[in-house]
């Protein structure tokens, strides 16, 4: 595909975070019944499409696709076929919560722990005043409580669903009650609640435009170390990936 950049046999729309919140924006004016599932890829959730096709289904059916990993983006430039920039689902959220503040857009957050969700929660109220966040949980649920925490999310019908469980089981998530959620929007989100909330700091603006903010996050929370081993491997097996379309 043309306005694609494959990786490990993903098309990668080249969208740049002006194109994606136009689209977002489009979606909620139209106020279609279908949920729009907005996945942000990175090289954890390209690699698990490989071996789990569940995922690369869900990725497959997924109303817009962005590059949120730099190694997404490196790649798609050492292949030969750049993606015009990262899209990340943190940047994502706050500029769809800058639109939200200027259209009056309703938000749902499902995710991180207690105390950071009602943080962000109240951040967001502070920061977007015209945005209305309806209703809000924790990601510490048990699966028994599951249909009790659909239920009121599709009661209250918002806007967007921020879904912080983490990737990818935000995606799942979602896969799995997308029919019943009653929502305009679906976006999995990672760790984005605790950048909002203020208890993670994000990485300098320098280093997220040198594409290094992985090494600041490590540097900070030397716990990831085994997380990040699966960029190298991930470079190596997307640079020798034979795709079918280019």
């Amino acid at each position: 595909m043309e306005n694609c950049s494959q990786i490990m046999g993903i098309p990668v729309p080249k969208i740049t975070m002006e194109d994606t919140v136009h689209i977002i924006d489009q979606v909620i004016t139209e106020n279609k019944a279908e949920l729009f599932h907005v996945v942000t890829l990175n090289p954890e959730i390209t690699m698990s499409c490989q071996h789990d096709l569940l995922l690369h289904t869900i990725i497959d059916e997924a109303g817009h696709l962005t590059a949120d990993g730099a190694g997404i983006v490196m790649v798609s430039r050492l292949k030969g076929n750049p993606l015009p920039e990262r899209v990340t689902g943190c940047d994502l959220l706050f500029h769809l919560l800058e639109m939200g503040n200027r259209k009056k857009w309703s938000f749902y957050l499902l995710g991180a722990n207690e105390m950071t969700s009602k943080m962000a929660a109240e951040e967001i109220r502070k920061r977007y005043p015209n945005v209305s966040v309806l209703g809000r949980k924790h990601g510490f649920f048990d699966q028994k409580d599951e249909a009790q925490i659909v239920d009121e999310i599709a009661t209250l019908s918002p806007d967007v669903l921020v879904v912080a469980l983490g990737a990818p089981k935000a995606e799942f998530w979602i896969h799995k009650f997308k029919n019943e959620l009653n929502v305009r929007v679906a976006i999995g989100v990672g760790g984005s609640l605790d950048i909002i909330a203020g208890t993670v700091k994000r990485a300098p603006v320098i280093w997220q435009k040198l594409n290094v903010e992985w090494l600041y996050r490590l540097l900070n929370q030397p716990s990831r170390w085994r997380r990040q081993l699966i960029l190298p491997r991930f470079a190596m097996k997307a640079l020798l990936f034979k795709e079918n379309n280019r």
